[in-house]
């Protein structure tokens, strides 16, 4: 196989993994608290092949040696935490995060997870109390590590904050819940992406280098909106610029490696 034929099927896989992942990015256009993904590449291998000084010809401006390089590699995907837009819904249990925080969650395994996916519910727990959910059934984190749990007969308010308060309704009595547990992001490229729009630690990666528990998240720039639900941050406009450019990138490798095909076969065919 020929270097032409090694560096475009190279190409060619890494720009069907950046495929896949802009395929990602268009289903979760609609997706609350999604954020998109992004990829960087880097070359495999770059050989510089070394040229005779008859090529060191008058007006030349580059340095002697041809270089070649050897395909590319997706090296990662990094997720894009900026801020989406904030749509209100009015619904008690939809929060929305404005800033640099994340809810955190406790996985139906008992792992520690995060999400900006804010359209909770409350579930009975069977114990005469609601407790606070995603979508998908992971209990929402509260002071204390502690799921939180709002009493039968009682509505929930959630002030900027994080201050949970079940009011009953007559809208006299109360109970405090505590606060609900919001973390400040240090290190997003540290995060690795789960399933159901949540995001987790790697292992032997200390969290305390990924994320934080501020003392005041207002003071931290973070504020808890209920009653609203962050939209996608994917911008359609933009992730069509980059379909468009990866499918020309692969139409163009694949054309190269046809061209390398044909040209050994024209090689094979050759009669002494």
């Amino acid at each position: 196989m020929n270097t032409s034929m090694i560096t475009a099927s190279v190409s060619m896989g890494s720009l069907q993994q950046k495929l896949d992942m802009l395929a990602d990015n268009f289903a979760n256009v609609n997706t609350a608290g999604y954020k998109r993904k992004t990829a960087v590449f880097e070359d495999i291998l770059t050989s510089v092949n070394n040229q005779l000084n008859d090529f060191n010809q008058p007006g030349r401006k580059s340095p002697l040696g041809l270089v070649e390089g050897w395909g590319t590699r997706l090296m990662q995907i990094h997720t894009d935490m900026t801020q989406g837009s904030l749509l209100e819904t009015g619904i008690m249990t939809d929060v929305a995060i404005e800033g640099n925080g994340l809810f955190e969650v406790q996985t139906v395994d008992g792992a520690r997870a995060f999400t900006r996916h804010g359209p909770f519910q409350l579930l009975p727990d069977g114990q005469d109390q609601r407790v606070l959910v995603t979508n998908t059934g992971q209990q929402v984190i509260g002071a204390g590590n502690q799921p939180v749990r709002v009493p039968n007969g009682y509505d929930l308010q959630i002030a900027a904050d994080g201050t949970l308060t079940a009011v009953a309704a007559d809208g006299i009595a109360s109970v405090g819940l505590g606060r609900l547990k919001v973390v400040e992001l240090t290190n997003a490229e540290l995060l690795r992406t789960l399933a159901d729009n949540l995001y987790g630690i790697p292992d032997g990666v200390d969290p305390n280098g990924v994320v934080r528990e501020p003392g005041d998240i207002n003071a931290a720039g973070i504020a808890v909106r209920q009653g609203f639900i962050e939209q996608s941050n994917v911008n359609m406009a933009d992730e069509m610029s980059d379909l468009m450019m990866v499918q020309r990138a692969y139409q163009l490798s694949a054309r190269a490696l046809s061209s390398s095909e044909q040209m050994m076969g024209m090689a094979n065919n050759l009669r002494a």
